[in-house]
């Protein structure tokens, strides 16, 4: 299964809304098509996923194991 978010502007009075749909790999070329007719946008959730992740912080100023006490903390109540 493949899921895209399809997304579809009312440019002038800017509202939006946004719909995830999981399909088949075979549709999405159908499902593309039907979209540009319609003014839709397709994203792939691996692209939203990477545009969330570039769009952070990339330099946290902790080390794996830093972050994995503070989980286990929390996890388990140690806090």
């Amino acid at each position: 299964m493949h899921t895209a978010t399809l997304k579809r502007g009312a440019k002038k009075r800017g509202i939006r809304e946004r719909v995830f749909v999981d399909l088949p790999q075979s549709d999405m070329d159908f499902l593309q098509i039907f979209a540009d007719k319609m003014g839709w946008l397709i994203d792939k959730k691996q692209n939203l996923w990477d545009k969330y992740i570039q769009s952070n912080f990339h330099d946290i100023g902790l080390s794996d194991e830093e972050i994995m006490e503070e989980v286990r903390a929390v996890r388990y109540g140690e806090v």
